[in-house]
């Protein structure tokens, strides 16, 4: 087997290419997610436990009410945030990264942190950073340097 240090860094467009797959799984991750608090709020309607008024429904009241507009929103970023932190700090691959063989990791061969994997998602500029890498020698994105991570591009299995 390759050492990690060895595997050579990913180029732009395979990074891109795996953040388009990420990006339609969070979408049906959202989605599902946004689908959960509309059936919890739905069930408290028939229940007679909630109402919407002032609000023509539940989509009209998590968008503009004061306070649970807030807390949706939250809700949402949450689930997408803990979405990447969870794959890249168990095995280093969000699903569009399995699929176009990359793996991020830190510069040893080593599992990320959960402090690296936020610094990744707060200065990553929803994948812009990755302009970086054509730049950069080590082909490192703006994220990688800021979290001191790197990724690499798996050999194709036999």
């Amino acid at each position: 087997m390759t050492s990690p240090n060895k595997l050579p860094p990913a180029g732009m467009m395979r990074r891109f290419s795996a953040l388009f797959y990420d990006a339609l799984i969070i979408l049906a991750v959202e989605m599902m997610a946004a689908g959960i608090v509309i059936a919890v709020l739905e069930a408290l309607l028939a229940g007679g436990l909630i109402s919407y008024a002032p609000y023509a429904d539940a989509s009209d009241m998590l968008s503009n009410h004061p306070t649970w507009s807030y807390v949706y929103t939250f809700y949402l970023a949450a689930v997408w945030v803990y979405f990447f932190v969870f794959f890249w700090t168990r095995a280093g691959q969000t699903l569009g990264m399995r699929a176009w063989k990359l793996r991020l990791q830190n510069t040893d061969g080593t599992a990320i942190s959960v402090t690296q994997a936020l610094i990744r998602l707060a200065t990553s500029g929803f994948g812009l950073s990755n302009l970086a890498v054509p730049f950069d020698p080590k082909k490192r994105a703006f994220h990688d340097i800021w979290a001191k991570t790197e990724v690499v591009v798996l050999p194709k299995a036999n």
